[in-house]
């Protein structure tokens, strides 16, 4: 992403990103000084500032971890987090009910940016509370973000928050561009961005360790809004995202959006080294316009792969292995194939997970999985 030439231009100084997560462990030195107050949307509130489960702490240091100590550099590492505990007690509380509190707490907190890396396969409907939240957000000048699942095509269900109206859902891909099989296609996929070999804290034992999910692409693609946002302060949310579209790598088979890939893979570089994207009207939002949006053209070359299989564990892999199986196929549009495995399914206590009305039982998901797109 030629981050280091980024940076040049923009660190993401000045924007506040919300990571409505497990937590995030402030006193992690990469992240010293870096977390706000935050608050916790759940019925028992905790420490947001804490983290027993590592998953939030890990997205806040994709974003905006300085490096200090040997740790994980992010890629907007000037930019503030507000910490959002959303885990469901289990004590009359839904999904639905927590989600809204937090996204309603992000925007009301100065957060330009709002990270949600977890989801739920269920209808829309079964959230109208946090629909709602989310139109509260987007009129207040917040852009969210949300992981698309890391189930593939096991299924026709739409991962929410990522398939609500006006989010942002965030496929993933790895460094070749290629879609991870894993990585949940539907229509909720806007954009993609890199999940795959990403450095994280190990959760099963200590030190740094190589992780993939549709997690990582989310916190890499708030990120990129962050570091946007900070060199065109003057942008609305509906500019910021227009230009992350414009400058997206475009599929170059099948129609825009793409299932697989939305409008394509982010490339922040395009905009604040080579000045590409026009910001366009504040007020009209071009994910809700569709714009960019085409039918395939039939004389268009097929060249999008599908990646390698992820790690036999769905969390993480120590850095000092190389566990990449599979091959590279190149085919018209990337082939997904189920690998319901790789999904990380959060016990309730230990993660987030949550009953819903109607005796409709919802495992909620934190995205560890990847996708892909030209760099």
């Amino acid at each position: 992403m030629k981050a280091d030439k980024m940076w040049r231009v923009s660190q993401g100084e000045g924007v506040t990103v919300a990571v409505i997560d497990s937590g995030v462990d402030s006193s992690l030195p990469e992240l010293r000084g870096k977390v706000l107050q935050g608050s916790d949307a759940s019925t028992t509130p905790k420490n947001p500032r804490q983290d027993t489960d590592g998953h939030g702490t890990n997205m806040a240091a994709l974003i905006a971890g300085t490096g200090t100590g040997g740790g994980i550099h992010g890629l907007a590492p000037k930019a503030k987090i507000l910490p959002i505990r959303n885990v469901v007690d289990g004590r009359g509380d839904t999904a639905d009910g927590v989600m809204e509190r937090a996204i309603r707490y992000a925007a009301d907190h100065g957060a330009r940016v709002i990270n949600i890396s977890w989801g739920a396969k269920a209808l829309a409907q079964q959230f109208p509370l946090t629909q709602a939240a989310v139109k509260y957000a987007l009129k207040k000048g917040s852009l969210l973000f949300a992981s698309s699942g890391n189930s593939g095509d096991s299924d026709n269900l739409v991962e929410q928050p990522a398939g609500l109206s006006g989010v942002v859902g965030v496929g993933a891909i790895d460094s070749s561009g290629n879609v991870a099989k894993w990585s949940t296609a539907g229509h909720q996929v806007a954009l993609v961005a890199p999940g795959v070999d990403m450095t994280t804290y190990c959760t099963k034992s200590k030190g740094l360790c190589n992780s993939w999910g549709t997690s990582q692409a989310t916190a890499i693609a708030s990120a990129s809004a962050a570091l946007i946002w900070a060199e065109h302060p003057k942008w609305t949310n509906n500019q910021v995202l227009r230009v992350m579209m414009q400058t997206a790598a475009k599929p170059t088979t099948g129609d825009i959006p793409s299932i697989y890939v939305g409008y394509g893979s982010i490339r922040p570089r395009k905009v604040l080294l080579d000045g590409e994207g026009d910001p366009g009207p504040a007020s009209v939002n071009p994910l809700l316009a569709r714009e960019g949006a085409t039918k395939p053209d039939p004389s268009a070359s097929a060249s999008a792969p599908s990646s390698a299989s992820p790690s036999t564990n769905p969390q993480s892999t120590p850095t000092a292995t190389d566990d990449k199986r599979g091959d590279k196929k190149t085919v018209s549009e990337p082939k997904k194939n189920d690998d319901s495995s790789s999904t990380l399914w959060i016990a309730i206590g230990a993660g987030i997970a949550v009953l819903l009305a109607a005796a409709v039982v919802i495992v909620l998901v934190r995205r560890r999985g990847n996708a892909s797109v030209g760099l």
